[in-house]
């Protein structure tokens, strides 16, 4: 069904997007927060990505990458964005006051992990973000970023450590998927 819908899109089904785009939605949005911190520069993201996607997804080869290939612009334009404004903003209050009860832990676990993700660099970010928030394998990480494997397993491995030591033995962490 939704190689269908991207077939239809990439031949300018204005319809076909929008239904792409609102099983995309909340996903696309809870990863450019992680990387704005804040609601209004997540929505900048959020509407540069659609924008992007919609004007040049006649350039997508494989159409049941889809999901992919708007992650990584979505990614792009955070960087980028990031990299221009040249300042990082705190969590600001709404998330602490939204955050409730997570799937993974109380709202102070969560600050704590979201501090210390943002205190790793930021191929260690993203790879963990893709393997543990976004559930990518290791394979289509590796696709993602045109990178080998044996890198992102590095570099899984290495956010890891990085956040292990971020959070300096706080919280025990029982399995390595539990993290986000």
């Amino acid at each position: 069904m939704k190689r269908k819908l991207v077939a239809r899109a990439k031949k300018g089904d204005k319809q076909a997007f929008e239904a792409l785009m609102h099983d995309e939605k909340e996903k696309l949005y809870k990863m450019a927060f992680i990387y704005m911190k804040n609601e209004n520069d997540a929505l900048e993201v959020f509407q540069e990505t659609v924008l992007n996607a919609f004007t040049s997804i006649h350039l997508l080869k494989e159409d049941r990458y889809f999901s992919t290939w708007i992650t990584r612009i979505l990614i792009n334009t955070a960087l980028r964005i990031l990299k221009n404004k040249k300042n990082i903003v705190p969590i600001d209050q709404g998330m602490i006051e939204e955050g409730g009860q997570e799937e993974h832990g109380g709202v102070e676990v969560q600050i704590d992990l979201m501090n210390a993700l943002n205190e790793i660099e930021e191929k260690y970010k993203t790879v963990l973000l893709l393997r543990y928030y976004e559930d990518y394998s290791v394979k289509q990480i590796s696709v993602f970023l045109e990178c080998p494997e044996g890198t992102v397993k590095t570099n899984i491995r290495r956010g890891l450590g990085q956040l292990k030591s971020k959070l300096k033995g706080v919280y025990v962490i029982e399995r390595q998927n539990s993290i986000i």
